[in-house]
């Protein structure tokens, strides 16, 4: 079984910066896509990020298109997710999701086999 921990959330201002790290261990990480999720108080776990197994693809949500970057370091069973240019609304707890399946935008929950516990990212105005 792919067991999954995040780390790096906390708090951050409007206009700053956060980087999380996934660190995965159990099962072959560079045969799972992942992905970054992301939820709200009072609101659904929605997609934020998806990166295929070797790193080729990226998939972003429209809201974080150009402020957000996923990655990956197979050697260091890692994904990361680079956060700039925050705002408010990106507060949630942020989770990593494992996809055994490579098709490109499978940005459903329900698509994805393993998850970590979730990380708190809170924004400041």
């Amino acid at each position: 079984q792919l067991q999954l921990r995040e780390s790096g959330g906390g708090l951050a201002q409007a206009g700053g910066s956060l980087r999380l790290s996934c660190a995965a261990s159990g099962l072959p990480f560079s045969t799972y896509a992942l992905g970054w999720f992301r939820q709200a108080p009072g609101k659904e776990r929605e997609f934020v990020a998806r990166i295929s197994r070797i790193g080729l693809t990226t998939y972003y949500a429209d809201s974080v298109k150009g402020r957000f970057t996923i990655s990956r370091d197979n050697a260091k069973n890692t994904v990361f997710l680079q956060m700039n240019s925050l705002k408010p609304e990106d507060t949630a707890v942020y989770y990593c999701a494992a996809d055994p399946i490579n098709t490109s935008q499978r940005l459903g929950v329900g698509q994805y086999s393993y998850w970590g516990q979730g990380t708190q990212v809170t924004v400041s105005s």
